[in-house]
């Protein structure tokens, strides 16, 4: 059963919680202590010749679109994905050059939709939180109020508190997976950065 010094303590979760979803105003959803930046940028990762029409053509080489997909799993080790690029452009008979391109082209295309999908994850759950946030409070305000009352319904206040047990839990779990989840942009930032200089020491 929850004590009146665990209500204090639920509305300094809920209290902390705005906060942190406030801290960037152009993007009310983001929860990341991190700067939304919503598109790697082509220039941040890319130091290469002009890609020109790779970025189209990289999904037609059945052996490119292989490689892009095998590489682009975080699954994949950043040091096997680089030597699985290193060994794709070394092969005899391959012009480094387009190939080089077409490798980025794909990576550049998949990582950053990817990015994207978990940047619009991230901002789904933080609506999921603020709705929880709100009945958190809500039963916490309920809660007080049959503490405070003359003859307390002690029924009543087990199972509401039991609820609140079970809805903070959710709700702290949630913020653990979601401090998590917010590494993964720059994870991805950085895999592509490092994927771009492979490359370009490959085809320089």
């Amino acid at each position: 059963m929850i004590s009146r010094a665990g209500i204090g303590a639920l509305f300094a979760i809920i209290a902390s919680t705005q906060l942190c979803l406030a801290a960037d105003p152009r993007y009310p959803d983001w929860p990341c202590a991190q700067a939304k930046v919503p598109e790697i940028s082509l220039a941040a990762v890319w130091a290469g010749p002009p890609l020109g029409d790779a970025e189209e053509k990289w999904k037609n080489d059945p052996k490119v679109s292989a490689l892009v997909e095998k590489v682009a799993a975080r699954k994949t080790p950043l040091e096997d994905a680089q030597k699985a690029i290193t060994e794709f452009l070394s092969a005899p008979g391959t012009d480094k050059a387009t190939a080089g391109k077409l490798v980025f082209a794909g990576l550049f295309e998949q990582l950053n939709a990817e990015r994207s999908s978990v940047m619009s994850g991230l901002e789904r759950v933080t609506r999921k939180q603020r709705q929880a946030a709100d009945k958190v409070r809500t039963d916490t305000v309920a809660l007080q109020a049959l503490q405070d009352a003359t003859s307390p319904d002690q029924s009543k206040i087990g199972e509401l508190s039991n609820t609140l047990i079970w809805e903070t839990r959710i709700f702290e779990d949630r913020r653990r997976v979601v401090k998590f989840v917010c590494e993964v942009p720059t994870t991805i930032d950085q895999r592509l950065f490092a994927f771009g200089r492979t490359i370009q020491q490959e085809i320089e």
